[in-house]
Parts: structure tokens; C-alpha cells; sequence
């Protein structure tokens, strides 16, 4: 009796050890995201960011978790950097121009971590000193190819009244709306279409709301046909609008069609894709840390979502034609940095309202 006692209290110490084995081995996340406050299924970066590193980690069996911070604040990222690292993160993805500050300095707390920051470049918090150690990639997008896309798109399509919203005035949003006019103008000499005019407004905000909402319906109600929305959140508000007074909209940064009938398009950075291969690049050994790349049309960077698009009259054939453009140079595209404002483009086509 005592034997078979020993016995089962030694098979019990035995799985006993096993599972603490199992447990020690399956705790702890080599993959993280860390969000900008909002959810992964904003429908916009933080969730195209976590499709692209959740589709790897799938694919390789790889354990990953997402930390959503408490607030908007460099100290409040930092914590939840700092948990990741803890929780044993061995590279961490930040989507935004929000965690440079914090990349800043995580790049020196976590030198054994490695930092994929997307569309921002590790800076003081102060715009004086802006440093990318060998921890971290630094992601941005041509947005002002995007932009031209959907604008050359949206004209080719018959819209001849068209309104650009963008969240703030910071250089991602207008690149996207420099780019939208220049398609816009593009478009409209190309096929020598006139009278095309374009409402344009920084909106003061990323996030939804009834001003928002309101200033879109006013829009749509004196004739504006489709807006393009580079607002983040407040793109929810604008689809709002459209719904309510039959106009379109074209989403931005990932493919918003399954938000709203109302989305004729999106002008989209591939935020998964570069996700996906920058965490692919980091286990092959070959991390591009220390530097700071722009993604475009030449590494299919950007593009607008075809299959998922309710175009009739701008076809496939149309859409490769204009994109090889962008592809070989023959289109040039004015950026951010080109113009002090969108009334000092070279836009001899068209009409653009810039509403203050």
C-alpha cells in the first residue's frame, strides 16, 4: 500500500513538473503590438498593423499579444513597452507619428528589443533631435501616391464635385491630399474633363464627432459627390453623412469598403504587409535597424483595393495603366514639403476651394 502510494505521489510530482514546464514554456509573447489607444479593429493602423503581425506569428507559431495603453502620452506607451518587453517581447510594433517620442527613448531602455515604428521616425518629443539607433526600422508610406490614386480614380469614374477632409494638417494627411488633387488635376487634363472643383479642409481632429458629421452633410447637400477622409476615426463620421445624403466617400490608410456602402475605395498603405515582412526580415537574421524607408508604389507599398472597390467606369486595365506611372517615374507627385499650402500646387485643371 505505501509503495502504491509513493508511487502516485511521485506520478503526481512528475506531471506536476511537466506542467510548469509547458506553462514556463508557453508564457510570454515574442511578438507584440502596441496600440495608439484604440482597438485593432479601428479599421484603419492599429489594425492593419496587427492583421500583418498576427498572420505571421500564425504562420509560424509564434506567440504574440497586443497592449492597448491607457492614454495618449509618451509615458503611458513607455509602460506599455515596458510590459511587452517584461512579458518577453523580442520585437515590438508601434503604429504612428504618436510614439516617436516614446520610441526615442525605448530605443536606449530595451537595446536587446527590437522596434518597428510606422510612419514616424524616433524624435525628442521636441522636433531637435531625431536619432534611429539599430533597433529600430523606421516605416513611412508614399502617401501622396495614394492620394493621387484615388483622386485620378474617382474622376476617371464621372465625379467632377469632389471634398477632401483631412484629421490634422501633419505630414502623412497632407501628402494624401496633395496627392488627391494632383490625381484630380491629372485626370481631368488627361481626359479633358471640366469644371472639376475640390472642397478642401483639415478638420482639427482624428476622432468622430457631430461637428464632423454636420460640416460633411453641409458638403454633400451644396453638391460635393464623394469625399475623400484622411481623419482616421472621423472618417466614421463622414460615412455617416454619406448615408444620409447620398454621397460616397473613399477611405484611407486600409481597405474601409466593409465600414459603409457609402466607400467607393480606400487609398491604402499595405501597413500589413510591411508589418509582415519586417518581423520576416528579423528572424531571417537580416533586420533593417537603424533605418528609415518609404514605402511606394515601386515596392507596392500603396495601392488601392481593386477587388473590393465599386468603380464601373475606372477599370482594372485603367488602374495598372496609371500605377506603372508611378512605377517607372514617368507621374511625379509634389509632397508635403513641396508647397506651403494646396493653393501653391501647380494645378492648372481645376478649382480648389481651401476652406480654413
Amino acid at each position: 500500500m505505501k509503495k502504491f502510494l509513493v508511487l502516485i505521489v511521485f506520478a503526481m510530482i512528475i506531471i506536476f513538473a511537466l506542467s510548469c514546464g509547458n506553462e514556463k514554456k508557453s508564457s510570454g509573447y515574442e511578438l507584440a503590438l502596441i496600440t495608439d489607444v484604440g482597438t485593432i479593429d479601428d479599421r484603419s493602423f492599429n489594425q492593419g498593423s496587427w492583421e500583418g503581425l498576427k498572420k505571421y506569428a500564425e504562420e509560424k507559431g509564434i506567440t504574440h499579444k497586443y497592449y492597448q495603453p491607457t492614454e495618449k502620452t509618451t509615458d503611458a506607451y513607455i509602460d506599455s513597452i515596458d510590459l511587452a518587453v517584461a512579458a518577453g517581447a523580442k520585437i515590438v510594433v508601434t503604429p504612428g507619428f504618436l510614439f516617436e517620442p516614446a520610441i526615442y527613448k525605448a530605443q536606449d531602455i530595451h537595446p536587446e528589443v527590437n522596434f518597428v515604428l510606422l510612419d514616424g521616425s524616433p524624435q525628442d518629443g521636441n522636433y531637435q533631435d531625431f536619432r534611429i539607433e539599430k533597433n529600430v526600422y523606421s516605416v513611412f508610406y508614399a502617401e501622396e501616391e495614394a492620394g493621387f490614386l484615388a483622386g485620378y480614380g474617382a474622376v476617371k469614374e464621372g465625379y467632377t464635385n469632389l471634398g477632401f477632409m483631412g484629421g490634422m494638417a501633419v505630414p502623412a494627411v497632407v501628402k494624401f491630399g496633395y496627392g488627391f488633387v494632383q490625381g484630380v488635376n491629372y485626370a481631368a487634363k488627361e481626359f479633358g474633363i471640366k469644371n472639376v472643383k475640390v472642397d478642401y479642409n483639415y478638420i482639427g481632429g482624428f476622432n468622430p464627432s457631430p461637428e464632423t458629421q454636420t460640416k460633411a452633410a453641409s458638403w454633400y447637400r451644396n453638391g460635393v459627390q464623394v469625399i475623400f477622409v484622411a481623419g482616421g476615426g472621423a472618417g466614421n463620421s463622414v460615412m455617416s453623412a454619406a448615408e444620409q445624403n447620398n454621397g460616397y466617400v473613399i477611405g484611407v490608410d486600409v481597405d474601409q469598403s466593409s465600414e459603409s456602402p457609402t466607400v467607393i475605395t480606400s487609398a491604402m498603405k499595405m501597413i500589413g504587409e510591411s508589418v509582415y515582412n519586417a518581423i520576416d526580415e528579423f528572424y531571417k537574421g537580416n533586420f533593417p535597424g537603424g533605418n528609415s524607408v518609404i514605402l511606394d508604389a515601386k515596392v507596392h507599398g500603396i495601392g488601392l483595393p481593386m477587388e473590393t472597390s465599386k468603380f464601373k467606369n475606372f477599370t482594372k486595365e485603367d488602374y495598372d495603366n496609371i500605377y506603372k506611372k508611378l512605377v517607372d517615374g514617368s507621374v511625379k507627385i509634389l509632397k508635403d514639403t513641396d508647397a506651403k499650402d494646396v493653393n501653391k500646387l501647380p494645378l492648372d485643371k481645376i478649382k480648389v476651394n481651401l476652406i480654413q
